[in-house]
């Protein structure tokens, strides 16, 4: 009889580009004000990639090696490389086989994984199942996006919201029971198409001067309504999995939560009676950077994770995609 096997992140990684645009600067390009941004979704900042010729791939390539120096492991003994990413750095090749060409993994293959600002969350799902099942023993998996590469710096409703950045986890196979990816709750609806989507560039509607004239390379958002789904699937999966794994506010050390908006990030700690305190929040700096989001949460409060620690990982994107997984921490993240 083998044991269970569990998968478990033993290391992460992260990246952010140097430049930052503040919302002051945002409101000498566009009709918009710092008071505004920050009231309505609290973001103070974010960092944008301005170097001429670098994409998506520069900045998980980044991530990635970072966690590999952190981690000591030995890059020959990767199977897989995953990239979550909705801005990826060519329509093929994929952004996963750049960044392993560049990283010199010999003996892993790598995919790209569109998921938009859940594809961290479903690609660390797919990674668990594939070490679960005993074929892979360690799986990295990036999100990131280059979310400045589709936005439009003319339109205030969603120049404000989005920034660049990329985070990276190692994912490995461990006898431990009772740790790690533990249990996940994720759906999808296709009627967010109209709400959430960029329009050209695609096999519907390819390049050409009519979509460039008409701003078509962008994304486009209808904000309410992304803004009302988002903050109802986004608690009601959140809740479905603590009920699911019998975890309440005693229990439950961290929430962390796609950053997109600091009013869907209290609305689902108030579903969960949770205080904002259990709760990893880092939009004010880095704004919503779409698949980065939760990988780079962790990055940045590693230090604050403890072995052990009950945590819900939960977003919500385009498609509609959302959904919640329930994640207990392997590591004292002050001791990384």
């Amino acid at each position: 009889m083998s044991n269970k096997i569990s998968a478990v992140i033993t290391g992460v990684g992260g990246y952010v580009p140097d430049y930052i645009l503040t919302n002051e600067e945002l409101s000498r390009m566009v009709d918009t004000n710092d008071e505004w941004i920050m009231t309505r979704v609290g973001i103070k900042e974010r960092r944008i990639l301005t170097e001429e010729g670098l994409g998506t791939s520069y900045m998980a390539r980044k991530a990635a090696k970072q966690l590999i120096q952190k981690t000591g492991v030995d890059p020959d003994t990767i199977d897989v490389l995953m990239v979550a990413t909705s801005t990826a750095d060519y329509k093929f090749p994929s952004t996963a086989s750049i960044v392993l060409g560049k990283l010199g993994l010999k003996n892993a293959f790598a995919f790209d994984f569109w998921g938009a600002c859940c594809g961290f969350l479903y690609s660390l799902d797919v990674a668990a199942s594939m070490i679960q099942c005993g074929r892979y023993k360690k799986i990295i998996i990036i999100g990131a996006d280059k979310m400045s590469s589709v936005t439009d710096y003319k339109d205030r409703q969603t120049c404000p919201l989005f920034g660049d950045g990329a985070a990276a986890v190692l994912l490995e196979a461990s006898e431990e029971e009772n740790i790690g990816v533990m249990d996940s709750y994720f759906r999808a609806d296709g009627k967010g198409l109209p709400f959430l989507h960029l329009k050209a560039g695609g096999s519907v509607c390819p390049p050409s001067h009519f979509t460039v004239d008409h701003r078509l390379h962008y994304l486009y958002q209808e904000g309410r309504t992304v803004f009302r789904y988002a903050v109802t699937n986004m608690s009601d999966d959140c809740a479905l999995i603590a009920e699911r794994n019998g975890l309440n506010k005693d229990n439950i050390q961290w929430i962390v939560p796609h950053q997109a908006n600091m009013r869907i990030i209290e609305a689902v700690a108030k579903r969960l009676e949770v205080s904002m305190d259990q709760v990893i929040v880092n939009i004010e700096h880095y704004g919503n950077t779409s698949a980065a989001t939760i990988p780079l949460a962790l990055w940045d409060n590693e230090s604050r994770l403890r072995k052990g620690d009950n945590m819900i990982f939960t977003a919500f994107g385009a498609g509609f995609v959302h959904g919640a997984s329930y994640y207990k921490w392997a590591y004292d993240g002050s001791e990384k």
